[in-house]
């Protein structure tokens, strides 16, 4: 695996190579008075082979990433842990143990309301997939949390304070201006399903398959509601904030700014003015774990620009598990950020972390079904999962506008 990752990274920084000499053409030739058409269909051509490259680098440094096996410990704790996922794995084969799985339930679990926990070592499985796969969860804030009311409070612009010396008095400082921010919070739910036959055999491993298969769905459903999520049974998303023009100074709490570019559904006459002007709002002391994310669409822009002095912005990954960079800092690509169009929010940059953080309920529940679509046997799992904005001056937008 790992040299075919090797391989493939060689292949990306060779076809964007091919890319930049080919969009140089493009531009000479448009510069003499030509049309640069075939040129154009060529860069789509390129375009499309990296895309395609780049997610299969993504699948397969995910597969990578996968954890293996967890070992048993010899405390009482985990001989208890080792005992239900013993007895889990009897329920999912085959429907069995459920008397037993009910008595265990007690000492591993918080109940058998809504069905039996997951067993430590598959939802183990699951998040870390999730991580490795989620662009949201790449780059924002993580918790586990036991309850759905859950808030944090945030002192907007700093906190109050002085400098006083030794023996000096303390005096009063204006108090700070505390917010408090919640989790929306919401139940994500997979239905994978098996033929009882796959389920029988002893080679197929089902606590594998399940991961997999919870949490491809989960990704799909938990980054969409994380990144444009309307707060409705599920989380707020991150690009569904009120927006501004305003400073941080003056902006109020839970906005965060945006910077336009100039002309509707696009960049500027000058691409690079626009990302520059977009890094420059941010505070210094936000642009050390800073990022950028994108939708596909502004990443093929971004791919053709140059900044004064001829150079490309764009620097192709060229070394496992570092992604594209533009300008220095990594790029996050995310299907689910606004697509291209007038006033669109396609970019944004910033400390993800501080901005965002997704809230993971602890325990996630599964019920077996082999009744409703026989002969498969479905595996019914939910979790709770939410996420808010905390920091709004962390981040800013590229808004594409006039």
């Amino acid at each position: 695996m790992d040299e075919e990752l090797k391989k493939l990274i060689g292949e990306i920084k060779t076809a964007f190579e091919e890319y930049k000499k080919t969009n140089d053409a493009r531009l000479e030739e448009i510069k003499k008075g030509g049309s640069g058409g075939e040129l154009e269909a060529k860069l789509a051509k390129i375009e499309a082979d990296l895309s395609a490259a780049e997610t299969k680098r993504g699948e397969l440094e995910a597969k990578l990433n996968r954890p293996g096996g967890m070992a048993g410990g010899e405390s009482d704790e985990e001989r208890e842990q080792k005992e239900y996922n013993g007895l889990f794995n009897g329920y999912l084969r085959k429907g069995l143990n459920k008397a037993e799985l009910d008595t265990k339930a007690v000492n591993v679990t918080e109940g058998t309301d809504g069905g039996y926990a997951v067993p430590s070592v598959v939802s183990t499985q699951i998040y870390s997939l999730l991580r490795g796969a989620t662009p949201m969860r790449q780059v924002c804030r993580q918790i586990n949390i036991g309850t759905d009311d859950y808030s944090e409070l945030v002192d907007a612009h700093g906190e109050a304070g002085g400098w006083v010396g030794e023996s000096d008095a303390r005096a009063n400082t204006a108090a700070g201006k505390l917010h408090k921010v919640a989790a929306v919070m919401g139940e994500v739910y997979a239905f994978p399903e098996a033929t009882q036959k796959s389920l029988d055999d002893m080679f197929f491993n089902v606590e594998s398959w399940l991961s997999e298969a919870i949490s491809e769905t989960f990704r799909v459903l938990e980054n969409n509601a994380f990144t444009v999520g309307n707060g409705l049974n599920r989380a707020k998303g991150l690009f569904t904030y009120p927006t501004a023009a305003t400073a941080d100074a003056t902006r109020a709490f839970g906005t965060f700014e945006y910077v336009k570019t100039g002309v509707n559904g696009a960049f500027g006459a000058n691409p690079y003015d626009n990302i520059i002007d977009l890094i420059e709002t941010l505070k210094d002391g936000h642009l050390t774990n800073a990022s950028f994310m994108m939708v596909r669409s502004v990443r093929t822009l971004i791919r053709k620009v140059k900044d004064g002095e001829g150079n490309y912005l764009w620097e192709p990954s060229v070394q496992k598990g570092i992604p594209a960079m533009l300008l220095g800092y990594p790029v996050i690509i995310n299907d689910d950020v606004p697509a291209l169009a007038t006033g669109s929010l396609s970019l944004a940059f910033g400390d993800f972390s501080k901005a965002y953080t997704i809230c993971d309920r602890m325990g996630m529940r599964m019920l077996r079904d082999p009744f409703t679509h026989k002969p498969y046997v479905g595996f019914y799992t939910t979790k709770r999962v939410g996420g808010f904005a905390k920091d709004t001056e962390a981040l800013k937008f590229l808004k594409f506008a006039a």
